[in-house]
């Protein structure tokens, strides 16, 4: 039998790359971490992670136990409620950013439903930013969606690359203004963009803007120009872009959100299982 609380802190540090952000997120001392690793490791046997002062990488054993570890805390926190009844209830007002329209949240989302019968959830897809406006305005109660990094609100839940979208071979002519295809404002990847536009001093113009990624992507796939996306949430059929004329965009973060006035019911139960589920939403 493998301990559900040295499951969970394995997946944590499987998903920060972190000894240090893991026992935060889990509000747990570093050392409790390391002992809860060496314990599972001691259990199966197996290494399942090569650190070092500079990284934590998992090995081909700890991949396999990624594979193995959610299950078996679903299955366990299934139990639990089944046997224990589900004390969650309430509706909770979700807004979650276009990115992840084609990630596995569907699945994530109806486990917990499955998990919390009394819960009544209320799904919006939209731009991060306008998501963050209804927050702010009392309209959704949790948002999952990007952020700048530099930004403090909401949890962090990963990192990533922001890129140059656009289709399998398309190539940009210097002669011409760089053609953006952006998001509509108010967007995080639009500032963005922009953003770097001014600093390049290249001249740019905007063939399409959307208020959907289905919009931008079909732009994009139509080869009318390039798109920002994070890199490992890409859009079916589109490829990552480099040319010298493009300027890097950095990075961007994922997070959950809640008011500041929700402290407990079941939006907070949902960002904690976004939280500790986060690896189900990255390809």
């Amino acid at each position: 039998m493998l301990d559900p609380a040295q499951l969970e802190t394995f997946l944590t540090v499987a998903q920060t790359q972190n000894f240090t952000e893991a026992g935060r997120r889990l509000g747990l001392k570093q050392s409790t971490v390391s002992q809860h690793i060496r314990k599972l490791e001691a259990e199966t046997g197996r290494r399942l992670f090569v650190r070092d002062t500079h990284s934590v990488v998992l090995t081909a054993d700890g991949e396999a136990m990624v594979g193995f570890a959610r299950p078996i805390l679903d299955a366990n926190a299934q139990a639990r409620d089944y046997f224990a009844g589900s004390q969650v209830r309430g509706k909770i007002r979700f807004g979650a950013a276009e990115d992840f329209a084609n990630s596995r949240l569907p699945d994530l989302l109806r486990d917990f439903v499955r998990r919390h019968p009394q819960v009544d959830l209320e799904l919006t897809i939209g731009p991060s930013a306008v998501l963050y406006q209804q927050l702010d305005t009392g309209e959704l109660d949790l948002v999952l969606g990007k952020r700048r990094p530099g930004d403090t609100q909401g949890q962090l839940i990963w990192q990533d690359r922001l890129v140059w979208a656009g289709a399998p071979g398309f190539r940009l002519d210097p002669d011409q203004p760089l053609p953006l295809i952006l998001y509509v404002p108010p967007s995080v990847t639009r500032s963005v963009v922009l953003e770097a536009m001014e600093r390049l001093r290249r001249p740019w113009r905007i063939v399409c803007s959307s208020g959907s990624l289905s919009g931008l992507r079909a732009a994009a796939l139509a080869g009318l120009g390039v798109t920002p996306q994070a890199l490992s949430l890409l859009p079916d059929g589109l490829v990552e872009v480099t040319a010298a004329a493009l300027p890097p965009l950095g990075h961007v973060e994922f997070v959950v959100r809640t008011t500041r006035r929700t402290r407990r019911g079941p939006a907070v139960e949902l960002a904690q299982a976004i939280t500790t589920q986060s690896s189900r939403l990255r390809p």
